[in-house]
């Protein structure tokens, strides 16, 4: 059956509400639908309570069908038909007719500074791909845009079509407004590119691949005569790569750019993957069901789980969390050569190139180690990553909802580590400056000692809750065991966020839909 049925808008909204209390286990709710029945178009958006979620709508524009109209404006279009847009990977966009004889798109709106842009032809252009569009459907991607995109990218959206007037005070009633946190925080970012704060030190950067670089080599060197010193070096060879290509992957500068293929080169790991599971987690920390580095269960648990969800290794996981911890490496690798190969079927943007090279990183390994080195190595490099990525958010604030002052809740989810010799700086990488790299994941890691002062002002000026969060490397690996200790002896609570695949939660780890996917849901639902 098309989408041009004739639906009473009354049952219509009658069907959206059916398909919005449907219970956790097997709905899943948009931010917002945009449906058309002869000429009509109706908004819904979903309150931020928690299940079971209520729609509302409001009708926010009528249009009549007449002849249709292609403009090449970014401006509201003068033809009565509904339209929508199609973009090119240059944000150029064209505007076209919404309904074809099978279906008509919706719209796709996200606020960026204050304005609302209407993505929904720049979605399959987005050379990050479309899901990240889709989680920002009806709310504000302004930190996310600042913090992912260089400044070509930040310059492009611009570029792209404003939402329909008819549609912006829909689309600001439902979502809360910039608060003055959020706004001050926009000011601090620029003054620190004002400051140069995204410059790279490149004596630093190179400082960092020597180390690297003499990690490798007397790993190699000892490999036959000293294996466990091999297997040492080359752990934190593993390690230190890992490092560097999440610094490389995250930048936004020529030098970045170039060294992208660092991270398949030296640690095995694909950037188009490690972009689509790291970035996530840095625009939704903590956020349950969303975040993936929260969603260690069924052998680690951050929160005691529904009876349904529970495993009986959680009643031990303060014993044995050194074992997930140093399978964390081998499973990046793992699912690093299933995206490879799946980026070169689906012909994303350098898939080949990422493929290529992580097969080049195997047969550098497997012919300069024995299997008896390179094999503990990746579960040492595991153990040591692990321990150092997890107590940074793990014993903080955890979210059941989504957060849309997206500042506040990285103060609130983020602790850092105070390092207590060379060594330890060395080793954690930048992350124990966890905060300034998770409000700032573009800039080079050499600025965020000096950034400290910073945002312990900004925090205390802004009545940040917790405020500026540190403590020292050892005693936050045992806040992060207690943790696992108290959920560990803790009884199972029904009713409590599963770890992944939340329904109502945008960028739920098991499913994402887009608002026109939801309602084609809810119209096969009712049997129509």
């Amino acid at each position: 059956m098309n989408m041009m049925m004739t639906i009473s808008k009354t049952s219509l909204l009658s069907l959206l509400a059916a398909a919005g209390t449907t219970s956790t286990s097997e709905a899943f709710c948009p931010s917002r639908l945009v449906v058309v029945n002869r000429g009509v178009v109706v908004h819904h958006q979903p309150s931020r309570t928690t299940t079971p979620t209520q729609w509302k709508a409001a009708t926010i524009d009528e249009t009549t069908t007449t002849s249709s109209s292609t403009t090449t404006t970014n401006g509201s279009t003068t033809s009565a038909e509904l339209t929508t847009w199609e973009c090119n990977d240059e944000a150029e966009c064209v505007e076209v007719p919404a309904c074809d004889e099978e279906q008509c798109r919706t719209s796709l709106d996200v606020r960026i500074h204050g304005e609302w842009y209407d993505l929904t032809g720049w979605r399959k252009a987005h050379p990050a791909g479309d899901h990240w569009i889709d989680w920002y459907d009806g709310r504000d991607a302004t930190e996310v845009m600042d913090g992912f995109h260089s400044d070509k990218g930040r310059q492009m959206y611009k570029r792209l079509p404003k939402s329909k007037e008819a549609v912006v005070p829909a689309l600001e009633a439902t979502v809360a407004p910039d608060s003055d946190t959020q706004i001050a925080f926009r000011k601090l970012r620029e003054e620190l590119e004002e400051e140069g704060y995204w410059k790279r030190d490149m004596v630093h950067e190179f400082k960092l691949l020597g180390i690297w670089g003499s990690l490798v080599i007397a790993a190699a060197v000892t490999a036959q005569s000293i294996p466990l010193l091999s297997t040492f070096l080359l752990g934190l060879s593993f390690s230190n790569a890992g490092w560097l290509g999440h610094d490389y992957i995250h930048g936004v500068d020529d030098f970045a750019n170039r060294m992208r293929l660092f991270c398949p080169l030296a640690s095995g790991l694909v950037p188009s993957w490690w972009s689509d599971k790291h970035n996530k987690h840095h625009a939704l920390t903590n956020e349950m069901g969303v975040d993936e580095d929260i969603a260690t269960d069924p052998f680690l648990f951050q929160w005691p789980p529904a009876p349904e969800n529970d495993s009986p290794l959680r009643k031990i996981q303060h014993l044995i969390f050194f074992v997930p911890f140093s399978f964390l490496f081998a499973l990046w690798r793992f699912d690093s050569v299933k995206a490879a190969v799946a980026s070169v079927e689906q012909k994303r943007p350098a898939a080949k190139e990422e493929l290529y090279s992580i097969l080049f990183h195997y047969f550098v390994v497997f012919n300069l180690f024995p299997v008896s080195v390179w094999v503990p190595a990746v579960f040492m490099s595991g153990l040591v990553s692990a321990l150092i990525v997890t107590p940074t958010h793990q014993s903080e604030e955890l979210f059941e909802d989504y957060q849309p002052d997206w500042v506040t809740a990285q103060f609130e989810s983020t602790r850092n580590a105070v390092t207590t010799n060379p060594f330890s700086e060395w080793l954690w990488g930048g992350m124990q400056y966890q905060l300034e790299h998770h409000l700032f994941p573009s800039m080079p890691r050499n600025k965020y000692p000096i950034l400290r002062e910073r945002l312990q002002k900004f925090a205390e000026d802004n009545n940040i809750p917790g405020g500026y969060r540190e403590t020292g490397e050892w005693e936050i690996l045992k806040m992060n065991w207690e943790l696992y200790k108290r959920v560990a002896e803790a009884d199972p609570v029904p009713g409590s966020p599963p770890s992944r695949g939340r329904p109502g939660q945008l960028g739920a780890i098991m499913s994402t839909n887009t608002p026109g996917a939801a309602l084609g849901q809810a119209v096969k639902a009712s049997g129509l």
